[in-house]
């Protein structure tokens, strides 16, 4: 089936391209959600529109984006642990605990878009990576230390 996007799906494509999908993942996951629509003219005239929309927008929360990552790359954590014998971490430090720690500074991250490869399971300085919009990232440094 042939439909045309208009939230940007990931591994399937950008607002207001035409894509074929199955049929049963159309019908019953991507059409009852609102992220496509089936790919007819009168379709394609709306979702014109509403693409140039969407990039206004897009635009705005890239700026916003970038604005919000120039202060988290100012931001310092110190996570303090519970450590045993030769500072052996009990537990870890995993996204959500950050995720925890910069809300209490005042930025609303969600666990998702902090690209933490594996848990920290070490006491050190860590620079963890943070996605705030398409193409934009900042790093903000975790000092994981004795409690």
């Amino acid at each position: 089936m042939k439909v045309i996007l208009r939230q940007r799906v990931e591994k399937l494509g950008e607002v207001g391209e035409t894509v074929r999908v199955k049929d049963g993942y159309a019908r019953n996951y991507l059409i009852p959600r609102g992220v496509v629509v089936e790919a007819t003219p009168g379709n394609m005239r709306m979702v014109e529109s509403l693409r140039e929309q969407i990039a206004l927008k897009d635009k705005k929360a890239a700026t916003d984006a970038t604005a919000v990552a120039q202060k988290l790359e100012k931001v310092t954590l110190s996570v303090p642990v519970q450590v045993g014998e030769e500072d052996k971490l009990f537990g870890s430090v995993t996204a959500i605990t950050i995720a925890e720690h910069l809300k209490e500074q005042g930025f609303d991250v969600n666990k998702k878009d902090i690209l933490l490869d594996e848990p920290i399971k070490a006491l050190g300085i860590y620079n963890v990576p943070v996605k705030l919009h398409t193409g934009v990232t900042a790093e903000v440094k975790v000092y994981v230390i004795k409690e």
